[in-house]
């Protein structure tokens, strides 16, 4: 019994010689808010302003498109029984193939812009690691832990980060 007592003793000792240092450590961690810094960042919105002048005028020329099919289609549908058998046949046949080059076109233009927000976000990411880098190497960190369930704003420094993002902007 005696011997039991003396070992959980140890054990209690070596825990808190253990806790010390690694609380004294406590100043060598930080946390980040990643998705407050994507959306704030100058950068991102200039990325934004950008895709959005790529992809407006060519989404505003898929609308007409679709409206102009749309109206032919139900121009067809009011005709339809005035045509010969080919005419409506023809006419029936031209509107399929303008719905099918219509919707690649759409799906076309729907995975462009999105492989271009991933590539927007994977290059936002990345100057913003580069920023969170040096913010962490200035003050002598250990880890940053992104996006907590909980942190005292005293190891926060998505602010920091965030204003040398609009300094260099």
């Amino acid at each position: 019994m005696r011997m039991v007592k003396t070992i959980a003793g140890a054990a209690l000792a070596a825990s808190m010689l253990m806790a010390g240092p690694a609380m004294a450590q406590i100043d060598k961690i930080a946390t980040i808010r990643s998705n407050e810094l994507v959306q704030q960042s100058p950068q991102f919105k200039t990325g934004q302003d950008k895709m959005k002048q790529e992809f407006e005028r060519r989404a505003n020329d898929l609308q007409a498109e679709a409206k102009k099919l749309a109206e032919d289609i139900d121009s067809f549908k009011k005709e339809a029984e005035l045509l010969s058998a080919g005419d409506r046949a023809k006419k029936e046949k031209d509107l399929n193939t303008r719905k099918i080059d219509f919707e690649y076109k759409s799906r076309q233009f729907q995975e462009e812009r999105q492989n271009r927000e991933r590539q927007l976000f994977v290059e936002m990411m990345g100057k913003i690691k580069g920023v969170i880098d040096d913010v962490a190497k200035e003050r002598g960190l250990m880890v940053v832990i992104e996006n907590p369930v909980y942190s005292d704003d005293a190891l926060d420094i998505t602010d920091e980060v965030l204003k040398r993002l609009k300094a260099s902007k």
